[in-house]
C-alpha cells in the first residue's frame, strides 16, 4: 500500500506520521511531502520521535511536486487550526482523508512548553495513524 502524507512545510506532523506508520508496518510504502518545504525536519520533532525509538533524523523535507505522477492508495493531509489551510494532491490517488493536528512548531514559550506540545501532537498522531492502520485492514 502507497502513502501519501501531505502538509505544508513536511518538517514536523507529516514527518512524525509518516515516521509512526512505517514503525507500525514495514512493509507500507510512506512518503510525506509538503507545498512549501522547509530546509529542515525540526529538531525538537527529532527528539521527541526519539523518545519512542523512532529514528526521523535522516528526514528530508520534500515537495509535493516530486509526487504529482506517482499512484497512491491514500493521501493523507494532516494541517490542523482553522488559520491553515491543507493543501490538495492532484495526483492520481484512491483515497483522500484527512487528520489534522494543531503545529508544534507555532507553540511559544518556554522551552518546556514547546516540549510538551510536540509531545502532545506525537501522541495525537500515534493514536489517529494507529486507529487508521487498524482500520483499512
Amino acid at each position: 500500500m502507497k502513502i501519501l502524507i501531505l502538509c505544508t512545510g513536511n518538517s514536523c506532523r507529516s514527518q512524525m506520521a509518516e515516521g509512526f506508520l512505517k514503525s507500525f508496518n514495514s512493509e507500507l510504502d510512506v512518503v510525506s511531502a509538503g507545498t512549501e518545504p522547509s530546509k529542515n525536519v525540526h529538531p525538537v520533532a527529532i527528539k521527541v520521535m526519539d523518545e519512542f525509538g523512532i529514528d526521523i533524523s535522516n528526514g528530508n523535507p520534500k515537495s509535493v511536486n516530486e509526487f504529482l505522477n506517482v499512484n497512491f492508495d491514500y493521501v493523507i493531509t494532516v494541517c490542523g487550526g482553522a488559520k491553515e489551510s491543507c493543501p490538495m494532491f492532484t495526483g492520481n490517488v484512491k483515497r483522500r482523508i484527512h487528520i489534522g493536528f494543531d503545529d508544534p512548531a507555532e507553540a511559544i514559550g518556554s522551552e518546556e512548553f514547546i516540549l510538551s506540545e510536540f509531545r502532545r501532537i506525537r501522541d495525537e498522531i500515534k493514536r489517529d495513524f494507529s486507529d487508521f492502520i487498524h482500520n483499512i485492514k
